[in-house]
């Protein structure tokens, strides 16, 4: 399976958002990536349900929608509502994890489990079944623009051998610090999903970085 782009809108240019959302139309890019921030989770606020509404009006590619929130169950069926067909949620944030993914598929949305630097992929062993999508941070979540943590490959190979075993079309996404200088990298450790910001919005000619980044190669694993 080819490896998908999905760039952050949060690093789109919000005084020209529907410019920045027909232009990721128009590009070789495979989901548009929407951080929503509470101020709590992560010392942060970005947005909420009615610009999720909005890029959803023109969007004509998948929204995937990062929740960076404290108590995500009580908001998802309005995310799902807004627009939204991946969800994902933080493994810190849900004590009761297994609710909250069943929650996302009953609103018909795939699901997703998103780990800060510090937590280990091993900690989704049980649950690794019902996921969709594991999304590894590769900063610390809250602002665009951080440099990469290296060690966010390791995770990215053990993730990708754990779901070998149980669920070998489990995708997995990948956000902070990404740009066609260690795209390679992350896809030849197992990455299948790069989300950028940064990289894409403050480049020249965002669509032909979108471009770049999806003929980058390096991919070595093989899955379904």
């Amino acid at each position: 399976m080819p490896h998908l782009i999905a760039p952050s809108v949060l690093a789109a240019d919000f005084a020209n958002l529907q410019r920045d959302i027909e232009m990721i139309n128009s590009s070789q890019a495979d989901w548009f990536h929407v951080d929503v921030m509470d101020g709590v989770f992560v010392p942060n606020i970005s947005f909420g349900f009615p610009v999720i509404e909005a890029i959803k009006k023109y969007a004509k590619k998948p929204l995937d929608v990062h929740l960076m929130i404290v108590n995500p169950d009580q908001y998802i069926e309005r995310f799902a509502e807004a627009g939204a067909a991946v969800i994902t949620v933080h493994y810190e944030a849900c004590p009761h994890l297994h609710r909250t993914i069943q929650a996302i598929h009953a609103a018909g949305c795939k699901a997703g489990v998103a780990l800060n630097p510090h937590t280990p992929v091993t900690l989704l062993k049980d649950i690794l079944a019902d996921l969709d999508m594991v999304l590894i941070m590769s900063v610390n979540p809250g602002f665009g623009g951080q440099k990469f943590i290296s060690n966010s490959l390791d995770k990215i190979a053990e993730l990708r051998a754990m779901a070998a075993l149980v669920n070998p079309g489990l995708l997995i996404e990948v956000d902070g610090g990404i740009g066609i200088h260690n795209a390679g990298l992350l896809l030849k450790a197992g990455a299948d999903v790069l989300v950028a910001g940064s990289a894409v919005f403050a480049a020249a000619s965002p669509t032909e970085m979108i471009a770049a980044l999806k003929q980058v190669e390096g991919r070595l694993v093989q899955h379904s």
